[in-house]
């Protein structure tokens, strides 16, 4: 299984999404002595109307007994009843679908409690043929992809691949666009942000499938249906998905717009705020001459001017900076570092290139990496540690489903960073305000408890952080 699952979503998932109907079977008594009836209906699979009385009599009770064996969890009882009802009428009445479901639920039993991986797979081959019966009964074919992929995700990845749960993902979205069922969208948010940094899918794609994926966001948040699953996917998705800004081509000037123009808006004399905008506008690739550019451009001039600093790589780095040339300014950073033998300006421009790994191109482990190469030359300085606890606490996300387990256990190593910041008079204040902060987020005692961990113990946190920590707890 996944070690990220994503425990709340899927769980609910099961519970609103996947939930079987509980309507009865139509128990209308057909004339003793009658030939199966023509179907009037367009459903192609047999329904317990085109049987003969006594097939009928015997498939409709083994309906209602197959039921009340899966109430009780008893699968092995429910399964020959089951297998009589579904193979005697898949159709059932022509509108129940439960049987499907039902037979997942017993198949998915046999599954787990199988140790041959060829039965295993067997299990997992039917599973995949009842959701295959039920688009031939049914339709909803779009759904049902999403669904296929869903289960092959969190229950049957040691026989699925990610190859075909993308693409079972992606045949749900595409058919659905912005209706898509809620349960894609965290799995598909992970497998497509994975694809499109690892360069496994073209930018096309990736911009095609972000888009779509906001948009879905976006409606279901407004549905006002599901709100617990929405609120689940309202903690991972987006930060995900604005993880990737880093990925130069990916989202453009409209994205940056949307993003970033009422951030500015609410402080249009900040000059954070405003030359976080502008370069941000650049790197979305809107034009210089556009409005919104040249908007942010004025208030840059009047607010914010300060001398350049004078010719050489220096100078170029922050014209590059400035313009959202990212990539080039590290570079141009890195080549003054290289040749200056001041610590200070060491120390200075390797935390700038840290901090411009982590606010701008979104690449965490680089960012650590020059965030540890700065305080080689400024022991005493708690900059690098805070700037370090901020990239492990902004991790949730990306180690998790953005609550849970893996999610809250980020917050130990980051605290750690805050703590050896706090040593520092210059950022003492600011990084207690963190500490404080973190700290709800912890896990519970209950949930140290549930995974036999002692409060005071050693762990490792993994993902990118790969640190050992101390464990704690929020209570």
């Amino acid at each position: 299984m996944r070690s990220n699952k994503i425990i709340n979503l899927s769980a609910l998932a099961l519970l609103l999404a996947c939930s079987p109907k509980t309507a009865k079977v139509v128990e209308e008594k057909a004339p003793e002595i009658a030939p199966p009836v023509v179907k009037e209906d367009s459903n192609p699979c047999v329904t317990l109307d085109e049987l003969s009385s006594s097939k009928r009599d015997e498939v409709e009770t083994a309906y209602v007994l197959y039921k009340d064996h899966i109430k009780l969890k008893d699968y092995p009882a429910a399964f020959p009843l089951w297998q009589k009802a579904y193979y005697g009428a898949p159709a059932a009445n022509g509108s129940i679908k439960y049987q499907f479901e039902d037979g997942i639920k017993i198949y998915k039993n046999l599954y787990d409690n199988e140790t041959d991986e060829a039965l295993k797979q067997n299990h997992l081959d039917s599973i995949m043929s009842i959701y295959d019966k039920r688009v031939e009964c049914f339709g909803e074919a779009d759904y049902i992809a999403g669904r296929k992929a869903f289960d092959r995700y969190y229950y049957f990845s040691d026989h699925s691949n990610d190859e075909e749960i993308y693409t079972l993902f992606k045949q749900a979205i595409d058919g659905k666009q912005e209706k898509v069922d809620y349960f894609v969208i965290n799995p598909f948010t992970k497998l497509l942000s994975d694809k499109i940094i690892n360069e496994e899918i073209p930018l096309e794609e990736g911009r095609k499938y972000t888009t779509l994926l906001f948009q879905a966001i976006d409606y279901g948040t407004q549905s006002g249906k599901n709100t617990e699953a929405w609120d689940i996917i309202n903690d991972y998705a987006p930060a995900r998905l604005e993880n990737l800004e880093g990925i130069e081509g990916l989202y453009d000037c409209a994205y940056y717009e949307k993003k970033y123009l009422a951030l500015f808006r609410t402080a249009a004399t900040d000059c954070e705020v405003i030359n976080k905008t502008y370069g941000r506008l650049l790197w979305g690739g809107c034009a210089k001459d556009a409005p919104s550019v040249t908007e942010v451009a004025a208030a840059k001039q009047k607010n914010c001017y300060t001398p350049p600093p004078p010719d050489g790589p220096l100078k170029r780095a922050y014209n590059a900076y400035t313009e959202g040339r990212y990539k080039e300014a590290v570079q141009l950073f890195q080549e003054f570092v290289d040749n200056t033998e001041d610590t200070n300006k060491k120390f200075k421009y390797n935390l700038l290139i840290a901090k411009i790994y982590y606010g701008d191109i979104k690449n965490y482990p680089t960012s650590r990496k020059f965030a540890r190469e700065a305080a080689k030359y400024k022991p005493s300085s708690g900059e690098p540690y805070l700037l370090i606890g901020k990239l492990y606490a902004s991790s949730g996300p990306l180690c998790g489903p953005g609550r849970g387990w893996d999610s809250q256990i980020v917050t130990w190593p980051a605290i750690d960073k805050f703590e050896q910041a706090k040593s520092d008079p210059a950022i003492a204040e600011e990084a207690k305000k963190l500490i404080r902060t973190y700290k709800q987020y912890m896990p519970s005692k209950e949930d140290i408890f549930q995974r036999s961990i002692d409060a005071g113990s050693s762990y490792k946190v993994g993902c990118w952080i790969q640190e050992k920590t101390t464990v704690r707890t929020a209570n």
